[in-house]
């Protein structure tokens, strides 16, 4: 019984689902990495080890797992982009997140993660005004959203310590 089991790709992925749920990443990989061994074009095992990649911080192996996924079928395309935004915003490649961002929004304009995410992106390069215009989009659509709410108000207090005059040298 166990053997039928183990050879049905939608009971290891409920399996690996509860191993991911109890933080059991390393394991819940193994499960992925059987499916995809049976059935390569295994859309749910390839986006879901992804998301397990990138729990583990292995993130170029994420975004391997989200562009392979992205090739199999564009029809999950919006939340493939903002997975693999935040993939390259973990490795500090806050442009191509950016540019991640850009393409979901083109299909879902209202995408509040995908928002708040590129607010995030923009704010680790500096550009807080643009950051808070996104926190404040994603607020528009989705009112009690924390990460547009905590990151706006940090944007708001670095924006704010930026604008204050410096203190000059003194001449001896």
């Amino acid at each position: 019984m166990l053997v039928t089991k183990l050879k049905d790709s939608k009971f290891l992925l409920e399996e690996a689902y509860d191993l991911c749920q109890e933080g059991e990443y390393t394991l819940a990989l193994e499960y992925y990495n059987l499916i995809l061994f049976k059935d390569p074009k295994n859309l749910m095992a390839l986006i879901d080890k992804g998301v397990t990649l990138q729990n583990l911080g292995k993130y170029r192996q994420a975004i391997k797992c989200y562009n392979e996924a992205l090739s199999l079928d564009p029809t999950n395309k919006t939340i493939l982009l903002v997975n693999k935004g935040s993939a390259l915003h973990s490795i500090a490649k806050y442009q191509d997140a950016i540019d991640c961002y850009d393409m979901a929004l083109t299909t879902d304009s209202k995408y509040a993660m995908a928002i708040a995410y590129k607010g995030l992106a923009l704010g680790e390069l500096g550009l807080l005004k643009q950051a808070i215009k996104c926190f404040n989009d994603a607020l528009r659509i989705d009112k009690k959203y924390d990460i547009a709410l905590n990151n706006k108000a940090i944007a708001l207090q670095l924006l704010k310590a930026n604008d204050k005059p410096k203190p000059k040298l003194q001449k001896p």
